[in-house]
């Protein structure tokens, strides 16, 4: 048995009987009121889901199991899918263990290469990314003990079982979907002496001198791992997950909410947002000039990109994370010299419109810029760097709510006309 299995044994059982407890003695305490707008505005606000595996206070941003992103971002994402399940940091031999556990489950079955060789040429690295997943649902282990027969309360283990297959093996898959989809040239093979990050960026071939990229990937998926349960890669997973649909499903599922242009699609939106204002100007743009082109994109109607969020009224700190990374390692960097003014200026701008409640940048308006510094221009692959990063966060998720016993997710829905009799028009 693995440590991180050893240990989740052990936490797990005392969590859910505090569970029950709590839930016998306050179950019908009303937690949150929904209004018609709410209704229609896509649930925003209605506080209806469990996540323990983190939070996003509207004045702070991502705490991923009591610790704010800064305390965790030089953390590597195999230590954050420790924590997020665990809620406690692994020491260096718990470390030390999960990462040779996912070296051991990382041979990607032959089949996955055919199926992605087969592929359209031109297919989107999102569909390309998430059939991957799909078509490897025949190795899942929770459906195989599912069909056995198989006790609740041993639902979180299988889940993590194919967890950990899933995940040791996304870093090969998303490197030779690079390297297929952009005529890079042949798949490149895993280095045993590499972190899961720096053999991602290994794998697609990608420049890293003195470990520069590889350090910002360990940044960018630590950062990216997890959300809390209400964003839509979250919550469609969790919908899935909860009909005890296996692991391929669910992840596969969840990331398909990521690909859209509300949701991980927005860094490539930012970026180019960036690149457009720079064209404008004839590289690196003043700060008068970018004031000038913000009134002129909002003026037309459009938004400014990476800047706002649903649930955010500060910077949020992801943001944070990578702008204190450029400022350190890019700062020669034309684009991110206009990621910089952009902050300065954009915020001020958007806080002259009244209807604006947070004027601040979210995590999209700089990450993009950074992969671009580093080589990495290929807009539409970067919606599958966040998947596989977001995949960690949808895992250690499902698993807990496994664990929980939390039952098929199945709110209530009602026709127009009854909401207008609800409001008595």
């Amino acid at each position: 048995m693995s440590l991180l299995k050893e240990k989740l044994a052990k936490k797990l059982p005392i969590e859910v009987a505090e569970i029950k407890e709590f839930l016998k003695a306050n179950g019908k305490t009303v937690v949150s009121e929904v209004t018609i707008a709410q209704a229609y505005g896509g649930m925003r606000g209605v506080k209806g889901l469990v996540c323990d595996t983190s939070v996003v206070p509207p004045d702070k941003g991502l705490i991923i199991r009591g610790y704010e992103l800064n305390d965790v971002i030089d953390r590597s994402p195999e230590e954050l899918f420790f924590l997020l399940l665990t809620g406690e940091l692994p020491n260096d031999e718990e470390k030390a263990d999960l990462s040779n556990e996912l070296w051991a489950r990382g041979t990607v079955p032959d089949y996955v290469w055919a199926v992605i060789e087969a592929m359209p040429s031109d297919s989107h690295p999102m569909a390309m990314f998430n059939t991957a997943i799909l078509v490897m649902q025949k190795e899942s282990k929770f459906s195989a003990q599912y069909a056995k027969g198989m006790a609740k309360d041993k639902y979180w283990e299988y889940m993590l079982e194919d967890s950990l297959d899933i995940i040791a093996k996304l870093p090969a898959i998303a490197a030779f979907i690079y390297r297929k989809r952009f005529g890079k040239g042949e798949r490149i093979e895993a280095n045993k002496d590499y972190d899961w990050s720096k053999n991602y960026v290994h794998m697609m071939g990608l420049d890293d001198t003195n470990d520069k990229f590889s350090n910002l990937m360990r940044v960018y998926l630590t950062a990216h791992t997890d959300h809390e349960g209400g964003n839509a890669s979250a919550f469609s997973a969790a919908t899935i997950n909860s009909t005890l649909s296996d692991m391929y499903y669910t992840i596969s599922g969840g990331l398909n909410a990521l690909a859209g242009p509300l949701h991980g699609l927005a860094n490539q939106e930012c970026l180019k947002w960036v690149l457009e204002t720079m064209e404008k100007f004839g590289g690196v743009p003043t700060e008068e000039q970018i004031e000038k082109y913000a009134w002129e994109t909002l003026n037309a109607g459009k938004v400014i990109p990476g800047y706002g969020h649903a649930v955010l009224r500060v910077v949020d700190p992801r943001f944070t994370a990578f702008h204190n990374y450029g400022k350190e390692h890019c700062m020669d960097s034309p684009v991110f010299q206009t990621v910089d003014k952009v902050f300065t200026v954009v915020p001020k701008v958007l806080g002259q419109i009244k209807k604006i409640s947070n004027p601040w940048p979210n995590v999209d308006a700089g990450s993009g810029a950074l992969l671009y510094t580093y080589g990495l221009k290929e807009f539409s692959y970067y919606t599958v760097l966040f998947s596989v990063s977001r995949s960690i966060g949808i895992a250690a998720q499902s698993i807990i709510a496994r664990a929980y016993g939390l039952p098929l997710t199945r709110p209530k829905s009602l026709p127009t006309f009854r909401f207008k009799e609800i409001a008595g028009v």
